[in-house]
């Protein structure tokens, strides 16, 4: 109990002037009653966690880099496309590195422009997940991580290094224990 509650049997007497008394009174403060509010406490006893984890909300930046990277893929693998197709269609200046580019297959250019344009979907879709999703998310994220990894080293290592690095660490972060912890909260 507080000193300055006027139900408090065992504080000062009640009618002193201010300025009289015990002077360590004096000196501390009033706190009143009780103490803070803890928290609100989730299902195991734990703290509900209410803001994301500077680890997880990387992951989030770095999966909308590979978005950005992803529509730069597609928009590199359309222009591919559409430059060997004028070249087979004689749209171009007959010159020797038009006529190389004759011998490549522009439906592939194409099947991987639209492998590339849903692969970004798909990421745009797991990158608005990270605050309503659970724990399949999370997986789902990890999974595309991988995938995403190996398909930046495989047939594209120069230019994907860097989609590489991306993907492994937003495995890393969303399999941390951070990222555990933010995927698997309670929701109220």
């Amino acid at each position: 109990m507080s000193f300055g509650d006027p139900n408090n049997p065992y504080g000062p007497p009640q009618g002193q002037q201010p300025g009289y008394g015990d002077p360590q009174q004096q000196q501390q403060p009033q706190a009143g009653y009780g103490y803070p509010a803890a928290p609100p406490a989730g299902p195991y006893g734990g703290p509900v966690m209410t803001t994301m984890p500077s680890s997880v909300s990387a992951a989030r930046v770095m999966l909308w880099v590979i978005v950005g990277l992803q529509l730069l893929g597609v928009a590199l693998f359309a222009f591919s496309a559409a430059t060997i197709q004028a070249a087979k269609n004689g749209k171009l200046d007959n010159d020797a590195a038009f006529e190389a580019l004759k011998n490549y297959s522009t439906g592939a250019l194409w099947g991987f422009t639209v492998f590339a344009l849903a692969w970004a979907v798909f990421a745009i879709v797991l990158a608005l997940k990270f605050n309503s999703g659970g724990n399949g998310v999370r997986i789902t994220i990890l999974v595309f991580g991988i995938i995403t990894a190996v398909l930046g080293i495989y047939p594209f290592i120069i230019v994907g290094l860097v989609h590489t690095v991306l993907a492994i660490l937003v495995a890393v972060f969303v399999g941390n224990a951070n990222g555990n912890a933010w995927f698997n909260r309670p929701r109220y």
